[in-house]
């Protein structure tokens, strides 16, 4: 239970052992939004948190027992409960603090088991089996042992000419993977931990190369029932593929959503991030649908079909996912009628027993949503909690529809694959790369299956900065990094397999949160936040882990305040960052544009996101005009122009330096809007950034964003299709015969392989870099 809220100290005098228990817990009680500022936490946010990790403070007694019994836990445990281990890296910092004489038995997911004692070599000896029968001991003190790089390791003496092995030379060999580890110390105490050994880094792409970002449900086809699909996605990356050579294809994230209506149109609010979601399926190409016996139903069908397209298409029209969904549900139902053949059916089975429980879990939830609604904390008491006797009888009692939301995620997954394969067929290095949204809506399926692993009465945002003063609530509930780590991370390695399956990429949505969040308690402003530090390494290796298995690309995207180290920490693991170009500036020096062979090559360049005005808009100063209509200005409207009129004629004035800039407009000579941003695409492919982006309705014109931070109802977020300089919508047709959209591609493919391919010493923005969340 929350502890009761005490009185609150002046921010810059919190006690000290309420700071001490803080820090014990990963509690931040202080933050820097600028290199020369320093942020107290209140009491508050850091007691609320601390309850919300189960620490009770709720008196100065509560305080000093918690503290006392943290300190016992720490200074007697044998193990934490996850270790991890990098593939020739040092030992673990928690095996080599060990008691001398301790046994380590090492239980790999393989199937294998290690023994060995952390000690005197010459008594030692390790034993691997796979079968639990017994193969000859390897003496390690009698010479060199094997290790995986086909290295000698020599023994290791110490002191008196004693002989010790170390820690690092017990896990030689051992297999990336999740593993069991067990310490049983001489005075008898045991320990159970869960030991991730990763590959040390993930490799760089093959190849540089250029790509598309799309929002996906805006790219609509004449195929397309209301809103882009998967078979759009699939004939996106066929056509990008051979005709245009790009590498990649970056959409968002196509997570499952909460049902409605109204649902939700942010991609960034989930139910669910494990599993996708159906509304995205393109429902003529289930194989079942061309055995539907009722002829005449799959006609209405279609004909409903063509009048949403017809719609949507029509200028200033919005997508409406409702209605999409609604029609696609009907069709899904249609389909059940049709049996499945035997392979098909064997493929289902296949996918239901990979998928096991979580699947089982996820399908629950919506079928006693359709029941009872979509907020979980509303349904009856007894299927509140997933594992109950309620929740069980419940399941039963609705395997139908159990089923049927199960099917939905195999057809989904079916069709994402195919994507991707698609993708890779056309020749793309990387292929389709998805996005993980920072987190799922409180009331969705995630929360309700994990809710263990989520910190009730908190909410993930961001702390007030020199972009938004009043800091960010993004809705969404944070995962205790204490849960986590005493199940081996297993949620998240789970999130993360699901994801690969079909991802040739996976871009990570403020990647910072690897690292840290920003906790907002609940009925407080974002204001009354802290940071609630995670394991950072075991984050780290989990994502390297399952990235590596899928041979996979990840990109984070770091754009923001990012405290020191972390775009450190992240290179050195193989991760790309993100850089966009209105932001890389000098920030260390004089603030001027990043001349282009400073910037970092380990990224994904671009002129700009889903959450910033596309370029088109930027040039035009068309984006300040936006937000002074919508009453999102802070300063006077010629205040904001001046300034964004300033910034965007320093960039062109290097664009024109650098030789960028070609062709005019009219009688003025001045370059067109059109050269401006060929200009700009010219310009990213000069860096040495190993992926270079564009933004697909950059290739067309169009103007507006597709999400507007800080709207809500006052801009169509999230329900734009793509659409020309006057608002017109632009199918994937128009698209393939765009003149425009060729002429910047053909920018893009004289200059791929031309940019330069060194990466010179850069300055990073360390904090106050806009980034947009959900």
């Amino acid at each position: 239970m929350p502890a009761a809220r005490p009185a609150e100290p002046p921010a810059e005098d919190l006690p000290e052992d309420l700071t001490r228990l803080a820090a014990l817990h990963g509690v931040a009680t202080s933050y820097r939004p600028s290199p020369d500022r320093t942020v107290t936490a209140s009491a508050t946010a850091v007691t609320l948190a601390l309850a919300a990790l189960g620490v009770d403070t709720s008196a100065p007694e509560a305080v000093r027992a918690a503290l006392a019994a943290r300190d016992t836990e720490l200074r007697q445990r044998l193990l934490p409960p996850t270790v991890v281990a990098w593939s020739d890296g040092p030992a673990p910092t928690a095996l080599t603090t060990l008691p001398d004489g301790t046994r380590l038995r090492v239980d790999t997911e393989q199937g294998d088991h290690r023994t060995g004692t952390v000690g005197h070599l010459a008594a030692e000896n390790i034993t691997t089996s796979s079968t639990g029968d017994a193969r000859a001991d390897r003496p390690v003190g009698a010479g060199a042992v094997d290790h995986p790089r086909g290295e000698a390791l020599t023994d290791r003496r110490a002191g008196e000419g004693a002989v010790r092995r170390s820690a690092r030379d017990a896990l030689a060999g051992l297999p990336p993977g999740v593993h069991r580890l067990t310490a049983t110390a001489p005075d008898g105490r045991t320990a159970h931990a869960h030991l991730i050994v990763a590959p040390a880094r993930l490799p760089a792409p093959a190849t540089r190369s250029h790509g598309l970002l799309v929002q996906l449900y805006s790219l609509l086809s004449h195929r397309s029932w209301g809103m882009g699909d998967l078979g759009d996605l699939g004939e996106l990356a066929a056509w990008a593929g051979r005709a245009l050579g790009a590498g990649f294809i970056q959409v968002n994230p196509l997570h499952a959503a909460v049902p409605g209506p109204p649902t939700d149109p942010s991609p960034y609010r989930p139910s669910s991030r494990r599993f996708p979601d159906p509304v995205h399926l393109r429902i003529e190409d289930v194989p079942e649908f061309a055995h539907v016996t009722d002829h005449e139903r799959a006609r209405t069908l279609r004909e409903r079909a063509a009048r949403l397209r017809g719609g949507v298409l029509e200028k200033d029209a919005l997508i409406d996912r409702d209605a999409v969904w609604e029609l696609k549900r009907e069709a899904l139902e249609l389909l059940r009628e049709v049996p499945l053949g035997p392979g098909r059916r064997a493929a289902y089975c296949d996918y239901l027993a990979e998928q096991g429980t979580a699947l089982e879990d996820h399908a629950t939830w919506y079928a006693l949503a359709e029941v009872h609604g979509p907020d979980w904390h509303r349904w009856p008491e007894g299927l509140r909690d997933p594992r109950s006797a309620d929740t069980a009888r419940a399941r039963t009692a609705l395997m139908d529809r159990v089923d049927f939301h199960s099917r939905l995620a195999w057809l989904t997954d079916t069709q994402l694959r195919a994507a991707q394969h698609t993708a890779r067929e056309a020749g793309m290095p990387v292929g389709i790369v998805h996005d993980l949204a920072v987190g799922v809506h409180p009331r969705g399926a995630d929360a309700w299956a994990q809710q263990e692993h989520f910190a009730a009465g908190m909410s993930v945002g961001a702390p007030p900065d020199a972009f938004n003063a009043r800091g960010q609530d993004w809705g969404l509930p944070p995962w205790r990094p204490d849960r986590l780590a005493a199940s081996g991370y297993a949620p998240f390695r789970g999130l993360l397999r699901g994801l690969f399956r079909y991802a040739g990429a996976l871009r990570i949505d403020h990647v910072m949160g690897l690292f840290r969040l920003w906790w907002v308690p609940e009925g407080h402003p974002p204001t009354e936040g802290t940071y609630v530090h995670y394991d950072a390494e075991a984050m780290l290796a989990v994502l390297v882990l399952e990235a590596s298995r899928a041979g996979a690309v990840v990109i984070g995207e770091d754009l923001g305040t990012v405290e020191p180290g972390v775009r450190e920490a992240l290179r050195e693991r193989g991760v790309l960052g993100t850089s966009v170009l209105w932001f890389e500036r000098d920030w260390e020096g004089d603030g001027r544009p990043l001349s282009p062979e400073r910037w970092r090559a380990d990224c994904l360049a671009t002129a700009t996101t889903h959450d910033l005005p596309s370029t088109a808009a930027r040039l035009t100063g068309e984006h300040v005009e936006l937000r002074d209509r919508l009453g999102l200005l802070t300063r006077p409207l010629e205040e904001e122009r001046a300034e964004a009129s300033a910034d965007t004629a320093e960039w062109l004035d290097v664009l024109a330096r650098l030789g960028l800039l070609h062709g005019t407009a009219g009688d003025t000579g001045a370059p067109s809007e059109e050269a401006e941003i060929q200009a700009v695409h010219r310009f990213l492919l000069r860096t040495p950034a190993r992926l270079a982006g564009i933004w697909l309705p950059d290739a067309v014109g169009d103007r507006r964003p597709q999400n507007l931070p800080g709207t809500w109802d006052q801009y169509p977020n999230w329900r734009l299709p793509i659409a020309d300089a006057e608002g017109r919508p632009v199918t994937l047709e128009d698209l393939a015969a765009s003149p425009r959209l060729h002429a910047l591609i053909d920018v893009v493919r004289e200059r791929a392989g031309h940019g330069q391919e060194r990466s010179a010493g850069r300055a990073r923005p360390p904090y106050g870099t806009p980034g947009a969340r959900p």
